[in-house]
């Protein structure tokens, strides 16, 4: 025959935990520090976002200059921020990207080419008009 056994676990009961009498005592009033303090951190805090904002605002006007700059977009804001643009390459495998999708945001050649009807020229009519 077999035998069955079961495993028992046993249970230990924490007594309950003495606090030692060295803990500092919880403030009444709430607080942990100084409002000065607390003031202090907040106006610091307050100067960090305005930076960073200030940076972040820079960052979106070099995209758009460089997307300008490149000169393939006839409007730069069509391209949307990425902070990957800001790399040269990235920059123009986006811009790449972007015109094979959607051609017509691509910018149109103008300008003269030198072909066409032109205008009354300056051009002298005869052979004597050609040395004065």
């Amino acid at each position: 025959m077999t035998e069955n056994t079961v495993d028992t676990v046993e249970s230990t009961e924490q007594d309950d935990v003495e606090t030692p009498e060295d803990v500092a005592e919880v403030d009444d009033t709430g607080e942990t520090f100084s409002r000065e303090y607390v003031e202090s951190l907040r106006q610091e805090s307050a100067k960090y976002r305005d930076r960073a904002k200030g940076a972040d605002d820079l960052r979106h006007r070099l995209h758009d200059a460089l997307v300008n700059l490149d000169g393939r977009l006839a409007d730069p804001t069509d391209l949307t921020y990425a902070d990957e643009h800001l790399d040269g390459d990235a920059l123009a495998d986006a811009i790449t990207a972007l015109i094979e999708s959607k051609p017509h945001l691509a910018r149109r050649p103008s300008g003269d080419v030198g072909q066409g009807v032109r205008s009354e020229s300056a051009v002298p009519k005869d052979f004597s008009g050609l040395f004065s």
